[in-house]
C-alpha cells in the first residue's frame, strides 16, 4: 500500500505543478472544477443519492462552473468576485462554527439534500479557493498545498512509527496525539525554513499551525461521513490513495480560511459599510 501511495505521488505532483505554474488561468480554473467534480460525485454517492439525483447534482454544478468559468473569461469579472465573496464566507462559517459541533457530536445527517448542500459547502469554496490563490501567485497556492500535504505526511509516518494516544477512535481510530504532534513539529519547520529563506515575519508559523488544525478537522469530517456510510475510501480513483476526496479533504477545509484571511480587509470594509 505505501508503495503504491507513493508511486502515484511521484506521477501526480509533476503533473499538478506543472498545471499550476503553467497553465493559462481559464484552463486552470476548468481543471479545478473537474478535480472538484469528481470530488462532489463521490460525495453524492457517499451520500446514497439516488443515481438521477446524482447526476443532475453533479451535472448541474458542473453546468454552473462552466458557465462561470466562461463568463469571467469574458471579463465579466464581478460575478465571479461575488461568488467567491459568499462562497468563501459560507465556507468559513461552516468549518469554523459547524463542523466543531458536528465532529463532537458525531451526528448524522440522513436527509439527502441536506448532504447536497453540505458537499457544496465543502467543495465548491475549494475550486474558488484554488483559482483564486493561485491568481494571487501560484507561489502562494504552492505553499499552502505544501504545508497541508507536510502536516498530512507527518502525522501519517510519525504516527504510525509512534502512535499510542488515540485521537478520536470513534471518527477515526487510526490517528494519534502523536501523529498530530509530529504534523506540528514538521510544519513548524517548514514555516521556519519559508521565513528564514524569504525573510517574511515568523509569525507566519502561526498561520501555519492553524492550516494544520484545519487540515487535520477536513480529515476528520471526511472519516466520520465514510464511517457513517460504512466505507474505507471514498473512491479508488488513485492507488494508495482512494478517492478524490480522501486525497483532497485536508485541503477543503485549509485552502478557503486561507482564502478568507488573505482577503480579510475585503471582508471587513463590506462589514464596516453596513454596520
Amino acid at each position: 500500500m505505501l508503495k503504491t501511495r507513493v508511486l502515484t505521488s511521484m506521477v501526480l505532483i509533476p503533473l499538478v505543478l506543472a498545471a499550476m505554474f503553467l497553465l493559462p488561468n481559464f484552463y486552470w480554473t476548468l481543471l479545478m472544477l473537474g478535480v472538484i467534480t469528481m470530488g462532489l460525485y463521490e460525495w453524492a454517492v457517499m451520500a446514497k443519492l439516488k443515481p438521477f439525483v446524482s447526476y443532475i447534482y453533479v451535472g448541474g454544478t458542473l453546468a454552473v462552473g462552466l458557465w462561470l468559468t466562461v463568463a469571467t473569461n469574458m471579463g465579466i469579472n464581478q460575478i465571479q468576485t461575488q461568488v467567491m465573496f459568499w462562497g468563501v464566507l459560507a465556507a468559513t462559517v461552516f468549518w469554523v462554527f459547524l463542523v466543531p459541533i458536528w465532529l463532537i457530536t458525531r451526528f448524522q445527517v440522513r436527509n439527502g439534500f441536506v448532504m447536497m448542500i453540505v458537499g457544496w459547502l465543502i467543495l465548491l469554496p475549494t475550486w474558488m479557493a484554488l483559482v483564486s490563490l493561485r491568481e494571487v501567485s501560484p507561489w502562494l497556492l504552492l505553499s499552502i498545498v505544501s504545508a497541508v500535504v507536510i502536516a498530512d505526511s507527518a502525522a501519517y509516518f510519525v504516527g504510525k512509527r509512534y502512535g499510542k494516544h488515540k485521537l478520536v477512535p470513534l471518527i477515526s481510530p487510526g490517528k494519534t496525539w502523536e501523529g498530530v504532534g509530529g504534523a506540528w513539529l514538521a510544519v513548524s519547520i517548514y514555516g521556519f525554513a519559508l521565513c528564514w529563506l524569504l525573510n517574511v515575519d515568523y509569525w507566519l508559523i502561526v498561520g501555519l499551525w492553524g492550516i494544520t488544525v484545519l487540515s487535520i478537522m477536513g480529515d476528520l469530517l471526511e472519516s466520520l461521513i465514510k464511517r457513517h456510510v460504512g466505507v474505507k475510501d471514498s473512491g479508488n480513483l488513485l492507488p494508495g490513495h482512494g478517492g478524490m476526496l480522501d486525497r483532497i479533504d485536508g485541503l477543503t477545509s485549509s485552502l478557503p480560511l486561507a482564502t478568507f484571511f488573505i482577503y480579510f480587509p475585503l471582508y471587513y470594509a463590506t462589514w464596516i459599510r453596513h454596520v
